[in-house]
């Protein structure tokens, strides 16, 4: 680097670091660690200069206010000559030797003229932020300020208690403010730096102790007046404190005496370094920030100015304030994803759909035929669904119910509407496995022979018994998987392109472009939430806006499903048919696990099959877990030695692990070994025992779906969860299985104790991340979807000029990989 540039950085650094009021903060470590690295950029002919700037500088964290000011006066100077005779201009004149005058205000921000893009500057612009950092932060997601403004802390150290002292006690985590009134360096038994020193405040002492950070020693020294915050421990009868967070006293505290962020880090950044760059980033630039929620939204919910919530969410001034700005940011990510919802909702219902209204005479040949009558609740939720498909726009509804609620058969009575209008329908399941046997069931209510040949395969297209009405013929299913032969698939293609088949079964499949329907009516997404929004988009492309049915067997509050599915209508099954026994669920510890081989083996005795899950496919050196692999071959080899057992989990091919699966259910195989990759579509009737190791690092909606797939048959059913869990939380989860059935009770206690992240355990397919909201928050949900409606219903297209700026945000957040508040 030539002279020039190293003088001209310096001389910005210095002037930023004087206009700051000389507090030693503008740049990231202090300005004796940045001179320290810019000596080393001075060429030979310069260190002359150098070093006259630098002995204005030494010992600078060790001045006190007014000597800093002095000291850095004298030295702009002598750089303002160098600088100002090699640009061959007026020398600009110096600072004088008086200090800012105190305000209790932020600091001014940087120069615009160095940051001419704004909020989307990139970071490099940034004082102390070179190419490396660039890199660093790139991993974090972060290029521009506007990216470090929306990069918000994972959780907060609570340092606000300021406490003297005398009336410290081991276990405290508090703040304490003194001067340093001794300091020494040595070394540990082991090599380790150790840097000591002994704080007073008046009523007593206590020792504070940092290892490895030599650096301390020049600048924590005898005489500086210090904030420490960290853990209190006793020590050989005295108090001390280990590697607390340390800080000048100041009135502007980023590390100590407050509520503390803590930020997402990658390797190479430290959490003091991160802290300190978004303490300067947020106060110059958090006031620039465009509000875009309308005035008249944010005043009737009365909500933070977004400046405001940003700044609070960094560095809160309080408990209470922190969670203002939280239910600010949290309303604005549930209020733009209803207006999405509103949007999508919009262009679907301007589709023009095909009425089907089939007579009472033809649905009650298909219910007629069922072996059960249908429960009051599926009566309603299919009374729902027939008059959505009876108008002349797109049906877009959600069907949601128990395990073993009865959502197929009406499903199925649907598609058998839609076939007697002379259209055709296609459900679609996340895997082959639940695909074949949606296409058994219903094949069989409709009395086709869906048995399998002698090779296993079940047969591409099946005949039923029904015979369509004024069709001369009886209906037709057909299923179609990527593991069927490309002969069988030219078979389904031909016939749905026809017309010859009026129901498909399939996976992904579906949607591949070798796929055409004749007269396409109703499209069925099973376990909607395995799907992305543009799988489901192009099954309804193939055919002219039919009617759309989605199913989940993931119970979901009522007020929660609005919010998470606000483009759909909401049909529910809260009824579970007559004759289902409960399944008996009992908490064990561990050291109880042989009980339950004992009691698995006994039901296996008696012809019944079982599952037992485990939380992790391998064993994982961070986590005290048991392992599906590892544990397989021990229960193999030690436990059942004269058992079929079976191994499947989510690392296995998609065939090998379709071929065990159906070697379970075709009764081949005893016991189950499996990870979360059973919790949906698995029907093995014959199972009755469902173990569950790890219990406690499921959740309550996924605990209960794994309890679902035993007792399918019949017969008296048995869940075990087995854990060591210590926690309040973790031992109220398993009281609650064993007390409670219902899957919507399960999910509204879910939603109470899961807090923040996504109530299915896994990112919502098709939604933007909520990265403030917490799903149990229902109040927030609420009012945020009947603004959105409110807004929607005024200015549907946000062409108003007020709303102008919410129409970009509201495109920006729905944009794919978007989660930011920007």
């Amino acid at each position: 680097m030539g002279k020039e540039n190293s003088f001209s950085k310096l001389e910005r650094v210095l002037e930023l670091e004087y206009r700051r009021g000389c507090k030693n903060d503008a740049v990231i470590g202090g300005l004796e660690r940045f001179l320290e690295n810019w000596k080393r950029s001075i060429g030979a002919g310069e260190k002359e200069k150098a070093d006259q700037v630098l002995s204005f500088l030494s010992d600078y964290s060790r001045l006190d206010g007014e000597q800093r000011v002095k000291h850095l006066a004298k030295a702009l100077r002598l750089i303002k000559g160098y600088t100002g005779q090699n640009r061959g201009g007026t020398r600009k004149e110096a600072p004088r030797e008086k200090p800012p005058a105190p305000t209790r205000k932020p600091p001014s921000p940087p120069p615009t003229r160095r940051y001419s893009s704004g909020l989307d500057a990139p970071i490099i612009k940034l004082p102390g932020i070179g190419d490396v950092r660039v890199r660093q932060m790139k991993r974090l997601g972060v290029e521009t300020i506007k990216d470090l403004l929306f990069l918000y802390p994972r959780r907060y150290i609570d340092y606000s208690k300021i406490t003297t002292i005398s009336r410290l006690h081991p276990g405290d985590e508090v703040s304490v403010i003194g001067k340093i009134v001794s300091a020494a360096s040595r070394k540990s038994r082991r090599g380790q730096d150790m840097y000591h020193v002994i704080l007073s405040d008046g009523t007593g002492n206590i020792q504070a102790t940092w290892f490895n950070q030599p650096f301390l020693a020049r600048t924590l020294k005898v005489g500086s007046r210090v904030v420490l915050s960290g853990k209190v421990e006793l020590y050989m009868g005295r108090l001390v404190m280990n590697s607390p967070e340390w800080e000048f006293m100041s009135e502007d505290l980023v590390h100590t005496g407050r509520l503390v962020p803590v930020y997402p880090l990658t390797a190479g950044l430290t959490a003091r370094w991160m802290r300190q760059l978004q303490k300067h980033v947020v106060d110059a630039w958090a006031p620039k920030i465009q509000d875009y929620l309308p005035e008249d939204v944010r005043s009737r919910v009365g909500l933070y100015p977004l400046p405001e919530a940003i700044k609070e969410i960094h560095f809160p001034s309080s408990q209470a304030s922190l969670e203002k700005a939280r239910q600010r940011l949290a309303f604005d990510e549930l209020f733009l994803i209803q207006l999405g919802m509103q949007q999508k909702r919009r262009e679907w219902k301007r589709g023009k759909a095909v009425p089907i209204e089939p007579s009472k005479q033809v649905l009650d040949l298909f219910i007629g035929r069922l072996p059960f009558d249908l429960t009051g609740a599926q009566r309603r939720a299919l009374s729902q669904i027939l008059a959505d498909m009876a108008k002349p726009v797109p049906m877009s509804r959600l069907l949601q119910g128990d395990v073993g609620s009865g959502k197929t058969v009406v499903a199925a009575a649907a598609m058998w509407a839609t076939a007697a209008s002379g259209l055709q329908s296609a459900l679609m399941a996340p895997t082959e496995i639940l695909a074949e046997q949606h296409f058994r069931s219903i094949g069989s209510m409709f009395g086709a022979d869906v048995s399998a040949s002698d090779d296993g395969k079940t047969p591409p297209i099946v005949e039923g018994a029904v015979e369509l009405p004024d069709r001369s013929r009886n209906i037709r299913i057909a299923r179609l998987t990527g593991s069927m032969t490309a002969s069988e698939k030219r078979r389904v293609y031909k016939a749905l392109s026809s017309g010859e088949v009026d129901i498909v079964i399939g996976t992904h499949a579906l949607i591949q472009k070798d796929v055409d329907f004749a007269r396409l009516g109703l499209v069925v997404v099973d376990e909607q939430h395995r799907f992305g929004v543009e799988q489901r988009a192009m099954l309804r492309g193939k055919g002219e806006s039919p009617h759309m049915l989605v199913m989940s067997a993931t119970p979901i509050p009522r007020t929660l499903a609005l919010t998470l599915y606000g483009d759909l209508d909401l049909s529910v099954i809260d009824e579970m048919p007559p004759g289902r026994k409960p399944i008996r669920t009992k908490w064990l510890y561990p050291r109880e696990r042989e009980r339950a081989y004992s009691f698995l083996r006994k039901q296996v005795e008696q012809g019944h099959q079982a599952f037992i899950i485990y939380p992790l496919v391998e064993e994982s050196k961070s986590l005290d877990l048991k392992a599906a692999t590892t544990e397989y071959q021990r229960l193999q080899q030690e436990v059942f030695p004269d058992l079929k057992l079976g191994l499947v989990h989510g690392k296995m091919r998609g065939k090998d692990k379709d071929a065990v699966m159906r070697a379970f259910q075709a009764g081949e195989i005893d016991v189950l070994v499996a990870t979360a990759v059973v919790e949906v579509g698995v029907d093995v009737p014959n199972a009755t025992v469902m173990i569950i190791e790890g219990a406690d690092r499921f959740g309550l909606a996924q605990l209960h779906q794994f309890r679902g797939r035993v007792g399918r048959g019949g017969d008296e059913a048995y869940c075990i969860l087995i854990s060591s869990s210590e926690t309040d939380q973790g031992l109220k989860r398993l009281q609650i299985m064993e007390q409670t059935q219902n899957g919507f009770v399960l999910a509204e206690k879910d939603l109470e104790m899961r807090g923040p992240g996504e109530f299915f355990g896994t990112r919502q397919s098709g939604l933007p991340d909520l990265r403030m909201a917490r799903l149990s928050d229902r109040r927030l949900l609420e009012v945020a979807r009947q603004e959105a409606a409110r807004l929607f219903a005024e200015d549907p297209d946000l062409t108003r000029p007020e709303h102008q700026l919410l129409a970009l945000r509201l495109k920006e957040f729905w944009k794919p990989g978007s989660g930011d508040l920007s």
